[in-house]
């Protein structure tokens, strides 16, 4: 799972990281671009030596430098990382965003909800946080599973932490 607790004891301080699935590493990119390559050109051999030839390697390029461009565009749109901070004393949430940006909310363990939207969020089985007046999602980019897993968990240690 896209998710880690540092400290698989809910009774102690714990801090949670959330990533998105990344399913193409480097080297699959690097393979898949010089596969794309070599199977577009693949018709063009026959084209050798011919003025068509050049009239539609321009298109071929173009082609491949668009799909080049989205798996990078992709790639830097899901450098997501949230991080969950619980504790006695306090539950923070904070969200790094792909442009650097960074979000913070915290909130007391006691007043803190965490609640499963299974309908009307953006995703089913959406996952929420409030608290000291505000509701923050977290994991949205998980899948539906892996979103009712991360809901048990939070529950149970959010719960256990707000106990005297």
């Amino acid at each position: 799972m896209p998710y880690r607790w540092t400290d698989d004891r809910p009774d102690m301080p714990a801090e949670l990281r959330l990533w998105p699935h990344n399913s193409l590493p480097p080297a699959g990119f690097a393979a898949f671009i010089l596969g794309t390559f070599g199977m577009a050109t693949l018709p063009l051999y026959g084209l050798l030596g011919t003025k068509l030839l050049w009239g539609l390697l321009p298109f071929l390029l173009i082609a491949l430098a668009g799909m080049y461009y989205a798996l990078r565009r992709n790639e830097s749109d899901r450098r997501i990382l949230e991080v969950l901070t619980v504790s006695r004393e306090a539950v923070e949430l904070v969200r790094h965003d792909p442009r650097g940006q960074e979000r913070r909310w915290s909130c007391n363990p006691y007043w803190t909800r965490v609640a499963l939207h299974q309908k009307g969020g953006p995703v089913p089985n959406y996952v929420t946080l409030s608290g000291a007046g505000r509701e923050v999602e977290i994991g949205a980019f998980l899948s539906e599973d892996e979103r009712k897993a991360l809901y048990g968990e939070l529950s149970d240690r959010v719960a256990k932490l707000a106990q005297p």
